[in-house]
């Protein structure tokens, strides 16, 4: 029998501690269960046990179990869209939210919040439904799309220009949000709020089963990419030379990164340094092998996310603190330890 591969182990080892906070999360709360635990009360639920109550089952199945569940998805996604950009662009700095695209999503999510209601009537119904999601998706490509333009002379991404292009792009979607916070009515401005805090109270598993499906497909495109990634980090010449069709993989990484992107703004909000902050570790521990990052980040990421929420949901009992301050406390000293890290080099 083949052994396993250390790769296949250390994602073994992470899901399993998933699984672990998974059920300290679904435990988590102030909800009294008459004396027995949440995961008890989920066991009950899925053996089809017609003597719980209707609260009980709505508190595990439709709160907490769905939230734990979206903060899997949205964690893992924004992970490896920022490991992903981080190897096709070769920088540490390269997330969804440094480049602009989180504050795209967030700019056209907020236009249609507020504005959507003098052409929403417009639309097939089923676009209405998913309105903000559309927009957020559609945000976050055209930011990515000006990004690689701005950045790109020749073929050749230039990263400094790309980081530079993304704050600019970023100052003016937020600006564009605030004038909209501004002029935003009450109801409106409690959903901009919510944007631009980041929150995972709104889960559904409707919403849960729209992001495995946005997983599935760009985890199937994505994924495979490591060893691409890997001759990237060679350069873009080298990387020719090797075999790998570079543009396409540019273009593909940028799709698949505006969907994973635009998808979770929709859902939770603006949720910023998961992207940044799971490669760092990756990278701390093995090096710059993006055929181990990536996969590894997929589950690393839902870790941090779902412990990131677990913490925003029992700091303050019974309220709760929006899970965008404090994945920005986390990645805060991180990015400030990548920077000092450049200067070294630069020394």
């Amino acid at each position: 029998m083949k052994a396993p591969s250390k790769l296949s182990v250390y994602i073994i080892i992470s899901t399993v501690l998933l699984c672990i906070i998974a059920v300290g999360s679904l435990n988590t709360g102030v909800y009294d269960f008459g004396g027995q635990s949440a995961f008890t009360v989920l066991q009950k639920i899925m053996n089809g046990d017609q003597s719980l109550t209707m609260s009980d089952k709505y508190v595990v199945w439709d709160v907490r179990a769905a939230r734990i569940v979206m903060a899997i998805l949205i964690g893992s996604m924004l992970a490896v869209s920022g490991t992903g950009l981080q190897g096709l662009f070769r920088n540490p700095l390269a997330t969804g939210d440094l480049i602009g695209l989180t504050s795209g999503a967030t700019l056209l999510a907020a236009i249609t919040i507020v504005l959507g209601g003098y052409f929403r009537e417009f639309l097939p119904e089923a676009v209405q439904f998913s309105l903000v999601g559309i927009a957020a998706f559609i945000g976050s490509f055209i930011s990515m799309l000006l990004v690689y333009r701005i950045s790109t002379s020749g073929g050749k991404t230039n990263v400094v220009m790309m980081l530079l292009s993304g704050v600019a792009i970023t100052a003016i979607g937020f600006s564009i949000t605030g004038f909209l916070i501004y002029i935003s009515k009450d109801d409106q401005l409690r959903d901009l709020t919510f944007w631009n805090l980041g929150s995972l109270a709104a889960a559904t598993w409707t919403k849960n089963i729209i992001l495995g499906i946005v997983l599935v497909i760009s985890y199937t495109v994505l994924l495979p990419k490591g060893k691409a990634l890997n001759a990237m980090m060679l350069g873009e010449k080298d990387a020719q030379h090797l075999g790998i069709n570079v543009e396409r993989l540019k273009k593909q990484i940028i799709l698949i990164t505006a969907l994973m992107v635009g998808s979770c703004v929709a859902f939770s909000g603006t949720i910023g340094f998961v992207g940044l902050i799971v490669p760092y570790i990756l990278r701390f521990l093995f090096k710059s092998d993006y055929a181990v990052i990536l996969p590894l980040s997929a589950v690393c990421g839902s870790i941090l996310l779902l412990t990131a929420d677990t913490f925003s949901r029992s700091i303050v009992e019974p309220s709760e603190l929006p899970i965008g301050i404090l994945t920005a406390l986390m990645g805060g000293p991180v990015f400030i330890a990548i920077l000092i890290k450049f200067k070294k080099s630069l020394l």
